[in-house]
């Protein structure tokens, strides 16, 4: 019988549950801990790929265009900064993507303005970088445009001008307009443009 005793001990449910209690409770934190470093070094991986394609993406010297192309998104300071460039004696016309709708008093006032080059704008269809291009694509043909300057802000630089080279067989010049992004939105454009860089290797074709 004593003989069975340390047997008895290790079937006890009690000293089991023990046991199983301290085995969770030291796997807990590891598991944890590795799942932590799994998760930064992911962070990491995803920030160090999108870092040459969002953050410090290609950018073009400017030269005289046939036209400068500003791409919507957050008005107003990029379609300013479109007609700056062209005023400077980079292009003779400037066509700004109306990204705000037909209603918006203040891009009626940029639209209808008083410039020293030719100004207009358009309602992009679909409202989308692609339409954008496939304007573009229609607006070259009418007026035999050889080069372009596209304009947009930085994190859109790279997918923007991969979606406009689709539709454009001339020079594409992009330039990023100045612009200051706060963290949340830097996390918000990693999300959005990688969604978009898929949809566009997805439906490459410009009508």
């Amino acid at each position: 019988h004593r003989e069975l005793e340390p047997l008895a001990r290790c079937q006890d449910p009690s000293s089991y549950g023990a046991l199983r209690a301290a085995a969770d409770r030291w796997l807990r934190p590891v598991t944890f801990r590795r799942l932590l470093v799994a998760f930064s070094v992911l962070l990491v991986a995803i920030v160090a790929a999108g870092w040459p394609v969002y953050v410090h993406p290609q950018t073009d010297p400017l030269r005289p265009a046939d036209a400068v192309v500003v791409l919507g998104g957050k008005p107003y300071g990029r379609f300013h900064y479109g007609i700056d460039i062209a005023e400077q004696g980079y292009a003779p016309e400037v066509v700004l993507s109306n990204s705000v709708g037909p209603d918006d008093v203040r891009m009626q006032q940029i639209c209808n303005g008083t410039y020293t080059v030719k100004v207009s704008c358009f309602l992009p269809d679909p409202y989308s970088t692609k339409g954008e291009a496939e304007e573009i694509k229609r607006r070259a043909a009418a007026e035999n445009w050889k080069h372009i300057i596209v304009v947009t802000y930085t994190p859109h630089l790279s997918r923007s001008r991969y979606i406009v080279q689709q539709c454009f067989d001339g020079e594409v010049t992009m330039s990023p307009n100045p612009t200051q992004e706060g963290i949340g939105e830097w996390i918000g454009s990693y999300i959005y443009q990688t969604a978009g860089y898929i949809k566009a290797a997805l439906d490459s074709e410009c009508s």
